[in-house]
């Protein structure tokens, strides 16, 4: 077995601290990383917390993870050491169903192995995340990252990144465009980033005026403050597409009725506790779309990360020590970061 020292959760009510613990040895199909960079997400602090009630304990969190290959199985072809490489929300799926056919592994209908608190199918243990110094995964779920990317600010991307890249190209998000991000937090910021480059007109929905000016610097074209009801109902029936960010249960009517006629709306924040429930006319009656996504595949995660490198796309950060996340949680609960916290892996074996 592997040897390896992160970052654990023991119990809803306690902090993370150090903990020792090991992974499988890599086999033929695996790739070794050493980690070097881990983006801070909001669901780790949802796991941590179990606010999603399915955490088993200890758990360690961290899916957004950008690493140096150290060591592959004799058949991985993809890789090889000294690459930097980056993990994201999933290492396993079936790899049989209809949608693992078509490369969207995160709707296995089997379930996806998630990167932390899953069922590890080689060992029957549970899969610890990448606040840690290694990680072993199967090449298919290893992704490849680009030399034009700073490796610290790209972490993000394998969670951020992806959530809101997948809807934005699913729903054909482009030139032409009017297209509403809620919320500039860690997913929202990077939504504005990814649909600027696009090509579409964004507009930047926030509560807070004071982040007008941030906004209109990431690539939103307007700033909206959605407890204004006059710049509210100016909105209305305009827009194609809006990418809910917000993971706060709120009025999503207030936002269906700025969309124009068969216009979606999609949710990829996830509120611990459901939104109220959007009034049934306020569909019916243009046609519009309340939908959900999740991730993406690996594929698609692949051409996002090509996609940013392209463009010159990475998260804002703040980087940090691993013995100061237990305070960024309590820093990211007040949104008072700009706007990921990724932490500096070195830390752990300096500090720890």
């Amino acid at each position: 077995m592997l040897t390896s020292l992160g970052y654990a959760a023991h119990a809803a009510q306690t902090p993370l601290a150090p903990y020792r613990f090991e992974r499988r040895e890599p086999g033929p199909h695996d790739v070794q990383i050493e980690i070097l960079f881990c983006g801070v997400c909001h669901s780790d602090l949802h796991t941590v917390r179990d606010e999603w009630h399915n955490t088993v304990y200890p758990v360690v969190p961290g899916h957004e993870i950008i690493g140096r290959v150290t060591k592959v199985g004799a058949q991985v072809n993809k890789f090889k050491a000294g690459q930097i490489a980056g993990v994201g929300c999933m290492v396993d799926s079936c790899q049989a169903c209809a949608s693992c056919a078509q490369g969207l592994e995160q709707y296995c209908e089997v379930g996806f192995t998630g990167t932390y608190n899953g069922e590890e199918k080689e060992t029957g243990g549970m899969t610890y995340g990448g606040y840690s110094n290694n990680i072993v995964v199967d090449e298919k779920f290893v992704l490849h990252i680009s030399d034009r990317l700073d490796p610290a600010a790209a972490a993000p991307l394998l969670c951020a990144g992806i959530t809101t890249y997948s809807p934005l190209r699913h729903w054909k998000v482009g030139k032409g465009q009017k297209v509403g991000i809620v919320g500039l937090g860690g997913l929202g910021h990077m939504g504005v980033k990814i649909a600027h480059a696009m090509g579409a007109h964004v507009v930047l929905f926030t509560t807070s005026p004071d982040k007008k000016d941030d906004a209109l610097r990431l690539g939103a074209d307007e700033v909206v403050i959605s407890k204004d009801e006059a710049q509210m109902a100016q909105q209305q029936n305009s827009f194609d597409f809006i990418l809910n960010t917000v993971a706060a249960p709120h009025d999503l009517d207030a936002f269906l009725v700025l969309l124009k006629r068969e216009g979606t709306m999609t949710l990829v924040g996830a509120p611990a506790t459901p939104h109220p429930s959007p009034q049934v006319f306020n569909l019916i009656f243009k046609r519009r779309h309340l939908a959900g996504s999740l991730i993406g595949g690996i594929q698609e995660t692949q051409e996002m990360l090509d996609f940013c490198a392209e463009h010159g796309i990475t998260s804002d950060i703040e980087l940090i020590n691993i013995q100061d996340v237990n305070t960024a949680y309590e820093r990211m609960l007040k949104s008072d970061v700009k706007y990921r916290f990724v932490i500096d892996m070195a830390s752990l074996k300096t500090g720890t």
